[in-house]
């Protein structure tokens, strides 16, 4: 199951899955770092045909934009190095956008005690954050190892003192919910 996002390109809502939505957003920011300034006109220009092309592709508005949908626009669009040279001189050939290569790296994972699925230390809350499991279940499996042998209270314990906690996070009225 894929995460997916409602952005508004050209003046319509269209729902793209996560990778779908960050290939584009960097793709529209790179062709936007090679425009002058104040070319604004240019970019609403580029999003309005990018509509054009999605609704030609899509045939139901119930349906959601993959990331192949994405590059097949981006190909029929061009690179972004057809717009020009890039406004800052800083930035080298190596981050020009790939469509093949652009596939997204998935964050990696760390083990915490959970803050907010925790019995007693939090260790069976964070175990099932980062195998994505029940917490339930991971208690349940927990308490019948520690019963019939197969684990010892102690590593429970060792656990607790290893795994470091779920760090805290700020609240703001500004944040978006993601």
């Amino acid at each position: 199951m894929k995460e997916t996002v409602t952005l508004n390109i050209g003046s319509e809502a269209f729902t793209l899955d996560k990778d779908a939505s960050r290939l584009l957003r960097s793709y529209l920011n790179d062709i936007r770092s090679r425009l002058p300034e104040d070319e604004a006109e240019t970019i609403d220009d580029i999003e309005t045909r990018i509509a054009e092309i999605f609704r030609e592709r899509i045939t139901s508005p119930m349906r959601v934009i993959t990331i192949e949908t994405v590059r097949a626009t981006m190909k029929q669009l061009g690179a972004p190095s057809d717009f020009g040279e890039r406004r800052d001189n800083a930035a080298d050939e190596s981050t020009t956008i790939d469509p093949e290569a652009a596939a997204p790296q998935p964050a990696p994972r760390k083990l915490y005690r959970s803050r907010s699925e925790r019995s007693i230390a939090g260790v069976c809350g964070g175990l099932a954050a980062y195998f994505d499991a029940d917490p339930t279940m991971i208690r349940l499996l927990m308490l019948l190892m520690i019963l019939f042998g197969g684990l010892s209270i102690w590593a429970y314990f060792i656990l607790w003192i290893v795994i470091p906690e779920e760090p805290q996070r700020k609240f703001s009225f500004n944040d978006k919910k993601r």
